[in-house]
């Protein structure tokens, strides 16, 4: 397979193929030839072309394989797929095309986000060798790593250009409790802004007076009809950071069985999501 033979897909079928639309494909493509420009290193040319490279790191990102199947798919050593991999990362997340709008957004006086959703998710990792029990989730049975995910949450019928993107992600071992790994975020809100969380965030109203979670039924208790109610629309209103996490996890690389090294499964978790931001923001330009 080579780009050659995938250019003439459907955007739809090229997004089912490498998680991106065509046009957001383009967009990296130059930037990494606008980086191969300003490097100007000398030697042997390489064998793939700058389309083809772009493809292996979709595909590993999208199928996750290994790096030895990806290397005999594409006809190259399973070294150089490894190499292409990290230097075509490295190359996307240095552009700032795909950073997040950071949680400094959430504390500015003029920001337009009024109420933003958050979540966590467990991703399986390998047993470390090594501190094993800092990774072990009791809730999921094995060793995990969660990814904090900070969403805005704005009205579909305003077509703002920010409405369900990404403002900011956290990672960290699967011991960490949700609320916990809220608070050492250190993430500031302005008063105005609502939080919107799950029962994994018990006592966040003590931070944050605006915030909203499901009401938690006591022992030998049940709730009444209007706190089930309002349980009920707390969840449809927090379905959106729900669409987010699938949106994110087509890329089975942050859904199946994390292989690789943890630290860098963060920058990995950072460009995913500021490809996703890039791909709404563009989308909705094309609606207006």
């Amino acid at each position: 397979m080579n780009y050659e033979q995938v250019k003439t897909l459907k955007p739809t079928e090229f997004k089912r193929l490498c998680g991106v639309y065509p046009d957001t494909f383009k967009d990296m493509v130059t930037v990494l030839k606008a980086e191969k420009v300003w490097q100007k290193k000398t030697g042997r040319p390489s064998k793939l072309s700058t389309e083809d490279q772009l493809l292996i790191t979709l595909e590993y990102w999208r199928e996750y394989r290994t790096y030895f199947h990806l290397g005999n798919s594409w006809g190259v050593n399973e070294s150089t797929a490894y190499r292409i991999v990290r230097k075509v990362e490295n190359i996307l997340i240095k552009s700032g095309l795909f950073n997040l709008p950071g949680k400094k957004a959430l504390l500015e006086s003029n920001s337009e986000i009024e109420v933003i959703v958050v979540d966590v998710s467990e991703q399986e990792i390998e047993r470390p060798k090594k501190k094993q029990k800092s990774c072990y989730s009791g809730k999921q049975g094995y060793h995990t790593l969660k990814s904090q995910v900070v969403a805005d949450l704005a009205q579909r019928a305003r077509c703002d250009q920010k409405s369900e993107q990404v403002i900011c992600v956290r990672c960290e071992k699967g011991r960490v409790h949700d609320f916990r790994l809220w608070k050492e975020s250190k993430i500031r809100l302005n008063k105005k802004i609502e939080i919107l969380g799950d029962k994994g965030y018990q006592g966040i109203q003590k931070l944050h007076q605006n915030s909203q979670i499901p009401h938690k039924k006591k022992k030998k208790e049940k709730l009444s009809k209007e706190q089930k109610k309002a349980n009920r629309q707390l969840s449809q209103r927090r379905i959106v950071i729900e669409h987010i996490h699938r949106r994110l996890k087509i890329f089975r690389i942050l859904s199946s069985r994390y292989r690789n090294r943890r630290r860098r499964f963060g920058l990995r978790l950072n460009l995913i999501a500021g490809i996703y931001n890039y791909e709404l923001r563009y989308r909705q330009k094309d609606i207006s």
